[in-house]
């Protein structure tokens, strides 16, 4: 966890942001952690990163916002162009993250946070550091929402019962939690609206900035139309794909996926597959264009994806330990499998 210095120093950055920019993740644990912060200062604009580094393609940004404080929610690496950008304009800035990172690449003028270099090294997801800023209960659904995402359970769920019952299982296991109750659906709902078009994004954004409860987001009304009818066709094809990639699971234990299409899924296709098969390897990779994005699901497959990945230069990998994403070049993918495999045997 943050130590007490730490949040409060968040804190005072917080209350002395009048116009913040917040860069976060685009996914519920960088969305959640966005929505905490806000609902909390009500002040600042989001924007849900896609890419990995945070570039300079999100610069403009800046421009349009003109903001006098930038935040980084969830977002693992950030390019060193991005920065030296920020630092000619004078903009202080505050990262908070929890993946492991080359702090030595972090330039000195940021304040970074991240509980993984703390004397009592931790790994909790941002929402969760987030709400420990700031403490909100109305909030606590949010919290749970982004910490189910990140394959976290947090202590605040069994408070969070006592107001919900309705809406959680009995039980500890954050996935079960997430694909099993309806919190775990309220979760799944936003991060599939994540992968709508932009303006439907910030719409369903303005809408979560706004509500009160779980139950606003369950409900089909005319605000959620647009979101609910994205959830059942995403939702649609990933069971599609589960399937697809189920019938082919044989006696290995690597489990090596590869499918196309318009929408990426592979992060949510990846987690599915390892909560139904946890025996399984389970690597995912999407194919549209030369490169290829991956995700990777297993005991330590940070460790065994950097093993087999080395020998492809301009192949990138990052994540957490037993939580990979990767991009390399289609015409690598076939010996990047055959390496694996051979780690694994």
């Amino acid at each position: 966890m943050l130590t007490k210095k730490e949040i409060s120093e968040i804190h005072e950055h917080l209350l002395r942001a009048q116009s913040p920019l917040f860069y976060f993740d685009n996914d519920q644990d960088g969305l959640c952690s966005y929505l905490l912060l806000r609902r909390f200062y009500n002040k600042g604009n989001g924007v849900p990163v896609k890419t990995s580094p945070l570039s300079m393609d999100y610069f403009r940004r800046i421009d349009e916002f003109y903001p006098d404080y930038i935040f980084i929610l969830d977002q693992p690496t950030v390019s060193k162009e991005f920065f030296d950008a920020i630092k000619e304009k004078n903009i202080p800035v505050v990262w908070i993250d929890h993946h492991e990172n080359d702090k030595s690449l972090i330039p000195e003028e940021i304040h970074y946070y991240n509980p993984i270099y703390s004397s009592k090294k931790s790994n909790e997801p941002v929402t969760k550091l987030c709400y420990e800023v700031t403490k909100k209960k109305e909030d606590l659904w949010l919290l749970i929402a982004g910490c189910l995402s990140d394959k976290f359970f947090p202590k605040e769920y069994k408070e969070f019962s006592k107001f919900y019952p309705d809406l959680v299982i009995d039980s500890k296991d954050p996935f079960k939690i997430f694909y099993d109750s309806e919190i775990g659906k309220v979760s799944r709902i936003i991060g599939m609206g994540l992968k709508d078009r932009t303006s439907l994004v910030m719409k369903m954004i303005r809408f979560l900035i706004q509500a009160r409860t779980p139950y606003e987001v369950l409900e089909e009304k005319s605000e959620t139309m647009s979101l609910h009818k994205r959830f059942n066709e995403i939702n649609s094809k990933l069971l599609s794909l589960v399937k697809k990639a189920k019938e082919m699971k044989g006696n290995s234990k690597l489990l090596f996926f590869k499918y196309s299409g318009e929408i990426s899924m592979s992060s949510d296709l990846s987690n599915k597959l390892s909560y139904e098969l946890p025996d399984k390897f389970v690597v995912v990779a999407f194919l549209k264009g030369a490169r290829v994005n991956i995700s990777i699901r297993g005991e330590n497959a940070k460790g065994i994806v950097e093993k087999a990945i080395k020998e492809f230069p301009l192949a990138k990998f990052g994540g957490h330990r037993d939580a990979v994403g990767a991009q390399m070049d289609e015409d690598e993918l076939d010996k990047f499998k055959e390496n694996l495999e051979k780690i694994l045997d």
